[in-house]
């Protein structure tokens, strides 16, 4: 794990730790040198810690945003204390498919115009979460990969804490049927005999076949990711694709959401506009 993504945790267990208690939410600490917090839903199964209560609202009134909660936690056998319900991923405070839930199923949200103007989409695009892009492979197969979000035009890669984009073998990475049209690929990372920052790859080369916009979304305590976008984007060989991706941080969206979702990123999360200075610790009510 780089040390940005080592700080970024961190920061996120003592923030979660103060905001857990402050708002008095069922949660548990996960085991090892770091704990993670990861909550669970309230008695009534209508409030969860998690996530922002309007928030929560609008995710159990959706079927299809409903059922992403259900994703069970890959390491709570191991790394949690035992419950009567199973951990989940969007449980923990680390997950970055919930912040970005809790940002784009607020109901202020995709109203918002000066959102909507940021991102480049239309006014009230519904958010698709776990999209099946299905990229060309050669052979006329596709892939099974999810990214994490179709909205309107624009297919999104949301990061937090994750150490980086992911590496693959070079056989994969090459059997995508655009990979040469697309990209330089003397020019993409590589260690190994696997090339670096899968993820972005696969994503450049889903907008390119769908003929869509794509944009990562990630923490600007993360300079590490952000240098790694680049490192990819400098090999785009087409100059028109390289203009229908883009780069956004946490912290840019954070001044076009709603008060109750400001306040909410920044005691939970330390995400505030640019400029302002984080909570130091979640002690006030929402």
């Amino acid at each position: 794990m780089s040390g940005y993504a080592a700080l970024l945790r961190q920061e996120l267990s003592a923030r979660n730790s103060a905001f857990a208690a402050s708002q008095r939410l069922p949660h548990v600490s996960s085991y090892g040198e770091m704990p993670v917090i990861v909550y669970g839903p309230s008695f009534d199964l209508r409030q969860h810690g998690n996530f922002l209560e309007a928030t929560y609202r609008a995710i159990l009134s959706r079927p299809e945003w409903k059922c992403r909660l259900d994703k069970v936690h890959s390491q709570a056998a191991r790394s949690l204390p035992r419950a009567e319900r199973s951990w989940k991923e969007l449980d923990s405070c680390m997950s970055s498919d919930a912040l970005l839930m809790n940002i784009f199923c607020h109901p202020g949200v995709l109203n918002s115009g000066v959102l909507a103007s940021l991102l480049g989409v239309a006014l009230g695009d519904v958010p698709d979460f776990g999209f099946k892009a299905r990229v060309p492979l050669r052979g006329g197969r596709t892939d099974r990969t999810e990214i994490d979000m179709k909205l309107g035009n624009l297919l999104v890669e949301s990061k937090l804490t994750e150490s980086d984009f992911q590496i693959k073998d070079a056989g994969v990475v090459e059997s995508y049927r655009d990979l040469q049209e697309a990209f330089a690929p003397e020019s993409l990372m590589q260690l190994d005999g696997q090339y670096i920052s899968y993820q972005l790859i696969r994503n450049v080369l889903a907008a390119h076949a769908l003929r869509l916009a794509f944009c990562v979304l990630l923490d600007a305590r993360r300079p590490d990711l952000i240098e790694a976008w680049y490192a990819v984007m400098k090999c785009v060989r087409i100059s028109e694709l390289r203009t229908r991706y883009k780069v956004l941080t946490w912290q840019e969206l954070s001044k076009a959401v709603p008060p109750d979702l400001q306040q909410f990123l920044d005691l939970k999360y330390g995400i505030v506009p640019t400029g302002i200075c984080p909570s130091k610790l979640a002690t006030a009510e929402l």
